[in-house]
């Protein structure tokens, strides 16, 4: 069993990944930045080591001192978290070369997934359904072109080499196509250092699901059902919730089993994410997988009972899965909202500063993932996200009412959030009757910040 886990992360995972250690009886080792000192994470671990200066790549994205921290503190094994360097394939195979157990995929397996176009071809020969597209990385414009003609208007280019949002490119007609493809390649040869492209029939206004994988060392593999991820703004999520209130139980099951194959089809192991997108006819397209943790993964706890930090511990300790596929089951629903350092008002502009007052809501219902406390400083350096607010009820109309009143007791002075923009949201008729899609925020942005300037 492992002993002793480092946490490469900060905010609200590095505490999340703290706690199921302790949980556990596994001690553990936080890491921080000078910025960071004070943080909860690094008064909740049973040791901490400073690793650099604010900036991520002086930090939480330098390997040679985390890993310098792991082995100085006698650590057997290394939670990455979500982001930083959670799905970089040279770190996970670094930990291994020294001896650390790396609490994910291979790093052979983050590199594979890594590469869309190669997941992509691998996805095609295992039957799974695949946007119509290119099947392998794309260099030429000439051969780019001629594929987008057969496919047919509107396209997507995206860099085969990375995510983000970079290098990626939505183009409506042939006469657009030179200049975009040329922009989103140099695009991301900047970002990855390799310009290659793909390309897909891009496919307007879909849904955003994603299926929850478990997958051990012994070849045994099960989803946890699905989660819509559908509200984003500039293909960043904001609120999501489990099940999703688009699929029927046919449309469940049959991408469920197809979630399952693909995570098979590539040998993997410990958790992951197969990501979809839904037509508004039904028909569903493989994207990607995600090789980490999600941030949203609690709502897939809750409707599961499967604690998914304790599962990935497991996993990586060689202990093989403890559930069958027949043994899960999907109880209630759940929804959890992002609480960010942000101004809606002001374009969603990101904030810093210190927490003056603080309440986080309790009661039936509710589950706070946050590492806030009174008089802490807010970095600008990070990422906005303060907290998630989950809530629960038998219903998705008892979890909505639950997250009406559990944002309407929040109290978080000293800084903007996003809360009134959540609660606004939650009150729009699309999201109450479950007819909303990726794009429905941008279309809907004027409405919904209206709603927030009358609450003001």
């Amino acid at each position: 069993m492992i002993e002793k886990v480092l946490v490469a992360n900060r905010g609200e995972i590095a505490v999340r990944i703290i706690r199921a250690c302790k949980e556990m009886g596994i001690a553990t080792v936080a890491v921080y930045s000078t910025a960071d000192e004070e943080a909860l994470h690094v008064q909740l671990a049973d040791e901490a080591v400073c690793i650099g200066s604010p900036l991520p790549k002086n930090s939480y994205l330098n390997i040679e001192n985390i890993i310098s921290a792991a082995v100085l503190t006698g650590c057997d094994a290394l939670h990455p978290g979500f982001g930083f360097l959670s799905e970089n394939a040279k770190f996970a195979e670094i930990c291994e070369k020294c001896g650390i157990t790396f609490i994910g995929p291979t790093g052979e397996m983050i590199r594979l997934m890594g590469d869309k176009a190669k997941a992509r071809e691998m996805m095609i020969a295992a039957g799974v359904p695949v946007v119509p597209g290119s099947e392998g990385k794309i260099d030429d414009l000439e051969e780019a072109m001629c594929l987008a003609d057969r496919i047919g208007y509107p396209v997507i280019l995206k860099a085969a080499a990375g995510g983000g949002g970079r290098g990626m490119r939505i183009v409506w007609k042939k006469e657009e196509f030179e200049k975009a493809f040329l922009s989103a390649s140099s695009e991301a040869e900047n970002a990855f250092g390799d310009g290659s492209m793909y390309l897909e029939k891009y496919i307007q206004n879909p849904r955003h699901i994603e299926f929850q994988i478990l997958s051990d060392a012994y070849g045994n593999v099960v989803h946890l059902g699905e989660r819509d991820c559908s509200l984003q703004r500039r293909h960043q999520k904001v609120m999501e919730e489990a099940p999703s209130p688009f699929l029927n139980n046919d449309m469940r099951k049959r991408m469920g089993e197809i979630a399952v194959t693909a995570a098979k089809a590539v040998n993997y192991q410990n958790a992951g994410t197969i990501e979809f997108i839904v037509d508004a006819s039904g028909e569903f397209y493989f994207i990607e997988m995600n090789t980490r943790i999600q941030v949203e993964h609690p709502i897939t706890e809750i409707v599961t009972g499967i604690d998914l930090i304790k599962a990935q511990i497991k996993i990586a300790a060689k202990e093989p899965l403890a559930v069958k596929q027949k043994d899960i089951h999907i109880k209630g629903h759940a929804i959890e909202c992002r609480i960010n350092a942000e101004n809606p008002l002001l374009n969603f502009k990101p904030c810093a500063g210190t927490i003056e007052e603080l309440y986080l809501p309790g009661g039936r219902g509710v589950r706070i993932e946050s590492a806030l406390y009174e008089s802490y400083k807010v970095p600008p350096t990070y990422d906005s996200m303060l907290a998630k607010v989950i809530t629960f009820g038998d219903t998705r109309e008892e979890a909505i009412a639950i997250m009406k009143r559990a944002l309407g007791e929040i109290v978080i002075e000293g800084i903007e959030t996003n809360v009134f923009f959540q609660y606004q949201l939650l009150n729009e008729a699309a999201f109450v009757e479950g007819k909303f899609d990726t794009s429905f925020i941008e279309r809907n942005l004027e409405t919904i910040l209206g709603g927030v300037v009358d609450e003001a």
